[in-house]
């Protein structure tokens, strides 16, 4: 087995793998890996400069496989490794090189993540000088601008793979993904003025929503059935074939006990025995009933992990309109409803966690107590947007999704990261463009002119 090892951003130095490589090859015999130390490299890669993007590290990665011996004339099949960064990075190098079309091409035959940050992380919004003084995440490296930009919830690169990545099917490969997360704070890593190095339901660094591979894709429309007179709301309906798209599964284990990064809780560097045994567990997965078996054995370990702990989950807003406008951040508001009258004041109290908005994309990040959540009236639940401007000669209405008895929990779902996709309808008013007859006089001033026209088409 030829194993490779990918780091997270920012890292300068090797040792950042701690002792795994080692611990891997110490314990394969017992799994019936051949697997030893000869087998394993150990990436290196730059993404401490600003000019670097995630792409630019792919194609450099394509090339670092093609020029590893034996890999002359095609790359010989391989397992990976990565920690942090290092997971969406490879997934953003097979989706580049192969996509979903291609796994059957694809030479890498097990993808084992390590704390990923799949769907980005809390403190890339931080900015580049204050996380790079972050020693949970850099110990001091200034990190990449155009890296941490990606990182950033919300950003439209994890917004494009994830979404790639919704056609996947790994046993087509066969390509086995799997996500170890922990969820853990290791408190000598504890900043007075940054709340999310304690955030619950994370290592400090990554959510486990944020790392999760299972997560889920629902759109809505804004249609012209109304809801309310006042103001103007009109309903916001997805798509009743396929109202909700679900990632293909992918084993998922949280350990409660290990952190992002460090020597003494990190889930890569402090070589935890646990997830040693997982990790080479993960190695053995040859077919799909084993893949299943390992999805199950996972998914037990985490119910355990997290008996007694509440649950989160991350929602991800893209709002846009239907003429492919995006708002900007102070343009719209939403609001998550519950109960029979779909009212604000009816979600349960304390479920909502952290709001964090994109600087770039305006995308909407989510934060919410998925225990608090299920506490609703009945399980209705609502999402409001109410964007502006509301009135003019362009203008938009207030639109509204209702569950209407449908389950709340096919989007909400603990653990993961769900993509909310919300098109509202453009109002154009008739009087933006008239004709006047050409004999008629006088010329009409329409300086002052109303938007009373009522809307186009």
């Amino acid at each position: 087995m030829n194993l490779i090892f990918v780091h997270g951003w920012s890292v300068t130095n090797t040792d950042t793998y701690g002792g795994l490589p080692e611990a891997l090859a110490a314990g394969a015999n017992a799994y019936n890996l051949d697997l030893n130390i000869n087998h394993i490299n150990l990436g290196r890669y730059i993404s401490f400069h600003d000019e670097v993007s995630l792409d630019d590290i792919a194609r450099a990665l394509d090339q670092a496989l093609r020029d590893l011996p034996g890999n002359e004339q095609a790359i010989q099949p391989f397992s990976c490794i990565t920690h942090s960064t290092g997971g969406p990075l490879v997934r953003h190098w097979i989706n580049r090189y192969y996509g979903a079309a291609g796994l059957a091409g694809l030479p890498l035959q097990h993808l084992v993540m390590l704390a990923p940050a799949n769907h980005g992380s809390t403190l890339a919004v931080l900015g580049k000088e204050r996380v790079g003084r972050l020693k949970a995440w850099f110990n001091g490296v200034e990190p990449g601008q155009r890296v941490l930009d990606w990182l950033a919830l919300g950003s439209e690169g994890q917004w494009q793979l994830n979404q790639a990545y919704l056609d996947y099917n790994y046993t087509n490969g066969p390509f086995f993904p799997f996500v170890l997360v922990g969820q853990g704070i290791d408190r000598t890593f504890y900043d007075f003025l940054n709340n999310y190095l304690t955030e619950p339901g994370s290592d400090g660094v990554v959510r486990v929503a944020g790392a999760n591979m299972n997560y889920r894709y629902f759109a809505v429309k804004q249609t012209n059935e109304p809801l309310s007179p006042d103001p103007p709301t009109y309903r916001l309906a997805a798509d009743p074939q396929r109202p909700v798209r679900i990632a293909p599964p992918v084993p998922l284990g949280v350990y409660a006990g290990y952190s992002h990064s460090g020597d003494d809780m990190g889930i890569m560097k402090s070589t935890p025995q646990p997830v040693v045994q997982d990790v080479l567990r993960c190695l053995q997965v040859q077919k799909p009933d084993d893949y299943q078996q390992r999805v199950a054995a996972l998914t037990a370990k985490t119910q355990k992990e997290q008996t007694g702990q509440d649950h989160y989950a991350m929602l991800i807003f893209n709002i846009h309109d239907d003429q492919g406008n995006r708002f900007a951040q102070d343009d719209f508001d939403v609001l998550l409803l519950g109960g029979p009258n779909y009212l604000p004041q009816a979600v349960p109290k304390g479920f909502f966690v952290d709001r964090q908005m994109n600087a770039v994309t305006s995308n909407l990040a989510y934060y919410v107590n998925v225990d608090k959540m299920n506490q609703i009236e009945g399980g209705l639940f609502g999402i409001r947007i109410v964007a502006r401007p509301s009135s003019g000669f362009s203008y938009y209405h207030v639109g509204e999704f209702r569950s209407d008895g449908a389950a709340y929990n096919d989007i909400i779902v603990a653990n993961q990261t769900t993509y909310v996709d919300i098109t509202l309808t453009r109002q154009v008013d008739k009087n933006v463009f008239r004709f006047d007859p050409a004999g008629q006089q006088p010329r009409t001033d329409f300086k002052k002119l109303k938007p009373t026209g009522g809307p186009v088409d």
